[in-house]
């Protein structure tokens, strides 16, 4: 009983503090992480840590329709327009906020393992709180355009950095054990993988969709292999964002009924999307940012600066639109899920750091994401992509 008055409680508040935001012209987004930074169970304690944990399924269940609908902006006719700009943007802005914090830390005089460990963590964005933004404005232009792929690619390029850095620090701490390729093939082969099993899913999505053409039931196929997608994910340690993502791109390139298909998505999603993010508020712990120290500071600071250079300068090579190359680094300051797993990785490989790794990117995550989706709102409204 109680676990369906949570549920109506998370659904309430949400919508509530989304409109309560709305009015000082914040996004709706805003609002859900509050509502659930202000029941959770770390400011009026209405939902325990227990119950958060316990909710931990609405997360995974949220970030595989948004990988899923992400994979809808890579349709072939905007890959061709686009070309490679989105690529080389997304690889420079993930490794220069990697190398920027890396190089500030060590500037700071902080253990180079360490380091190399949270430069590596700072190249992941979280692309769930950009596009909920993006969808509450109807944002349209060549900024929304090219953040949409600089997102999804996003944590693919942050996966492989990861990979590359956990193998420099093993090597340092193990000297004598030669795994320093397998950490960097294993990397390789979980996004391979990933995609590999996300476009046969999509492939496969085809085929019922030949015999059911009401919207009641595509409704259900759409459920039913976004789950599939998340539970193979799980099964095999496959990333859930790379591969529900891939199964996207399938279905938009091999279905006639692609645009439908994600019409119907985006029509079930909002309130999906609205419990993952008060859920996503209730698991933020105000309380630890005393604790964040310079280290936190230098990674907070280091972090935004390595995005938005990085951005900028992939959108100069690239020569696209100057609102892309001005305004696009302020619009990939979210960060949460990818980095809170990362960092989970970090802290087992480092146990002395352990605490430390895990307080600056929860810090940093609690931070990014009450602040970066209104930044993501004025760039994009400085962009002239958002209409009153």
């Amino acid at each position: 009983m109680l676990t369906f008055f949570y549920l109506a409680l998370i659904l309430f508040s949400g919508l509530a503090f989304g409109r309560f935001v709305k009015l000082i012209k914040l996004p709706n987004v805003t609002g859900y992480l509050i509502a659930g930074l202000i029941i959770g169970p770390h400011v009026f304690k209405i939902l325990s840590v227990e119950t958060v944990d316990q909710f931990n399924i609405i997360s995974e269940m949220a970030l595989a329709f948004i990988a899923f609908s992400v994979g809808a902006e890579f349709k072939t006719s905007y890959l061709k327009k686009a070309g490679i700009a989105p690529i080389v943007i997304a690889i420079l802005e993930a490794l220069l906020a990697s190398v920027f914090v890396t190089g500030a830390l060590l500037a700071f005089g902080f253990d180079i393992k360490v380091s190399l460990l949270l430069g590596a963590i700072a190249s992941a964005t979280a692309p769930a709180a950009t596009i909920m933004v993006v969808r509450q404005y109807n944002a349209k232009g060549p900024v929304t355009e090219t953040l949409l792929s600089v997102v999804a690619l996003d944590d693919a390029v942050a996966i492989m950095s990861f990979g590359v850095s956990m193998a420099v620090v093993s090597s340092m701490i193990n000297p004598q054990q030669s795994s320093v390729v397998s950490s960097v093939v294993m990397p390789v082969f979980e996004i391979l993988g990933a995609i590999a099993v996300g476009l046969i899913l999509g492939f496969l999505f085809n085929v019922p969709l030949r015999f059911f053409k009401k919207q009641s039931n595509r409704l259900i196929i759409i459920c039913g292999f976004v789950f599939l997608g998340n539970a193979i994910a799980s099964f095999t340690g496959f990333s859930n964002l790379l591969l529900c993502m891939s199964m996207g791109t399938a279905v938009i390139n091999t279905s006639s009924s692609g645009d439908d298909i994600f019409k119907i998505t985006d029509f079930i999603t909002p309130p999906i999307f609205l419990m993952f993010f008060v859920v996503s508020g209730a698991a933020l712990d105000i309380s630890i940012i005393p604790k964040i120290g310079v280290i936190g500071v230098v990674y907070l600071i280091f972090r935004v600066l390595g995005k938005v250079t990085g951005a900028t300068l992939g959108a100069v090579i690239m020569k696209s639109p100057d609102t892309t190359k001005k305004y696009l680094g302020l619009t990939l300051i979210p960060q949460a899920g990818v980095a809170i797993g990362l960092s989970l990785i970090a802290a087992n490989t480092l146990p002395g750091y352990g605490s430390t790794i895990r307080t600056v990117v929860l810090c940093a995550t609690l931070i990014y994401e009450l602040t970066g989706p209104a930044i993501t709102k004025i760039g994009l409204k400085k962009a002239g992509e958002i209409k009153e």
